[in-house]
Formats: C-alpha cells, structure tokens, sequence
C-alpha cells in the first residue's frame, strides 16, 4: 500500500486526538493524518500511526512501526498523552487504491474510540459517514449477540423451570409450582 505526500496543512502538538478528529470531520478532509506519540519521540522510538480519510472519514489505519493495519494498527499508536500530528490534503483519486486495501481498513467511528476513547465523536463520526460504511465493523455487542441467539434463550429458561422444580421439591412447595408452573413458567 502507498499513500501519495499530500499537501501539509497543519503540524502540531495535541494532548487529546479527538481534538484532531472532530476538525478533520468538520473540515471534510480527504487526506490523511500522522500521529506520534511524544513519550515514543522523546526514547528515540518510531512510533507513527497514519490515518486516512475521505471527505473527514477515517478508512484506513496503518501502525509504521508494527508493520500492521486496520484496528491492530490504531491499537499501536492508541498511547495516552501528547502527539505530534501532522495533518495532509491529498486528491481522492490518489488515495483510491490505497483504499482498496481492505485488511487496513476501520470502521468510521473506531479511532474516535480508540485513539480518543470518544464514544460521542464516534458515533457522530458512524452517523455522517456515507450509507455504505455505516454497518462496517458494528459488531454485535455480546448481549446483543446473545439476544439473537434464540436456541441459548430458550436453553436459559428450560434450566431455570428444572432448577425452580427442583429447589420447590427441595422445600415441599412441589404442590404449588404444580398448581401455578403453567402459567409462571409459559407452559
């Protein structure tokens, strides 16, 4: 993957990169971002992570020194505390084929949330970003994952009723969850 030089349009110092962010999304930059960690500036390290965007929509992500993209990169260059950022305009027909390269890609809000821990701004990010892009990455959330699963439901309710006939034996109220279990329990 290439990304063209583009046209620096500010170099600066930030504590919080959602100050970044929320700037390139309102400013509908089609370019791409340069993140490095001070404290990684200051051991004489390499640390750099690249963000790309499409009219202030985050598509890829790449780690410099890991060698590795997508949400792997950004967890690379997702440090607390100042980066220097170096943002740049860059043609859309120039970035096109570095966009094509699906295994650096990320889902619109993700470095708002893990480069910032912004869950707002990745939201606002998620709902701006073209129709196409929107369902990109939303994993299901493990409860929402469990809700979908109707077989583990059901499995949860069955071992409840055998638990709740158990513990009424158990205590000698057998007689009344027979008398109310049909209705108590949906059968």
């Amino acid at each position: 993957m290439r990304i063209p030089r583009g046209a620096l349009l500010r170099s600066r110092v930030v504590d919080d990169p959602s100050e970044v962010l929320e700037t390139v999304l309102d400013e509908r930059l089609t370019g791409y971002v340069v993140f490095e960690p001070q404290d990684a500036l200051l051991l004489g390290e390499a640390t750099r992570g690249v963000v790309t965007f499409e009219d202030g929509i985050p598509v890829l992500a790449y780690d410099t020194e890991r060698d590795c993209g997508g949400r792997d990169g950004l967890d690379g260059f997702a440090v607390t505390g100042p980066n220097r950022v170096t943002v740049h305009a860059v043609d859309a027909d120039a970035l096109a084929e570095a966009h094509e390269t699906v295994e650096f890609r990320v889902p619109p809000g993700e470095p708002a949330r893990t480069l910032a821990g912004d869950e707002r701004l990745a939201e606002r990010t998620t709902a701006e970003a073209p129709e196409s892009r929107r369902a990109e990455g939303r994993d299901q959330s493990s409860v929402e994952a469990f809700l979908a699963d109707a077989e583990a439901i059901e499995a949860i309710r069955s071992e409840a009723r055998e638990e709740a006939r158990a513990r009424a034996e158990e205590w000698g109220l057998d007689d009344v969850l027979t008398d109310q279990s049909d209705s108590a329990f949906g059968e």
